[in-house]
């Protein structure tokens, strides 16, 4: 059997190179998925042109098709925001309008093509709201199909009305690693289950 594998969704308003505190925290997960015998890759969402609307492929240059097979090819898809206003990045909103389409499509089986696969959610900022921010996430994907495991979220809050960013850190809080090794284990355990008992067909 292959080795499961993660996409991480980078969803940083600030394109590459420039330094991301959505992306240093996607990739300590995707370390830690590595130790589950996970294998991961990243995307920097704001490197491609995504265009907006709810179909799979919005014409005119679009790279959300090929976003789109990353996931489809991924067992497990990881959804890095920071928190904008209390609220996820507008890239990330960006990124669940287009799964919208998902909704519409469906496997060789007749379910939806996003059952199956496990979402989990990482968020950063230096203001409050990380909790509000993951349920809004949260509940975007369980609408287009993915399968949330037990704790499947981590987060890092600086101090309100501060600078200090996560990437400024010295090194990373314990408590937001401890919750990434926890997210990381549940995840490929619940993709291995997915994988070997799909859900029944309608």
């Amino acid at each position: 059997m292959s080795t499961l594998s993660a996409v991480a969704l980078v969803c940083s308003l600030k394109p590459s190179p420039a330094q991301s505190s959505s992306a240093l925290l996607a990739r300590q997960l995707l370390d830690e998925f590595e130790k589950f015998d996970v294998t991961g890759k990243s995307v920097r969402v704001a490197d491609l042109d995504i265009r907006p609307g709810v179909t799979v492929d919005e014409g005119d240059g679009d790279q959300w098709p090929q976003v789109r097979e990353l996931i489809l090819d991924a067992d497990i898809l990881l959804l890095a925001t920071p928190t904008w206003l209390g609220h996820p990045s507008s890239i990330t909103q960006r990124v669940l309008e287009r799964l919208d389409a998902e909704l519409g499509e469906t496997d060789d089986a007749g379910r939806p093509s996003m059952a199956g696969k496990v979402a989990v959610v990482a968020v950063v900022g230096n203001e409050d709201g990380a909790h509000k921010v993951i349920a809004d996430v949260f509940q975007g994907l369980d609408d287009v199909g993915f399968t949330v495991p037990a704790q499947g979220a981590t987060y890092w809050n600086g101090e309100a009305m501060h600078k200090v960013d996560y990437q400024d850190l010295p090194e990373p809080p314990e408590q937001t690693l401890a919750a990434g090794t926890t997210l990381a284990r549940n995840a490929a355990h619940l993709a291995g289950l997915l994988r070997n008992g799909p859900y029944p067909p309608p």
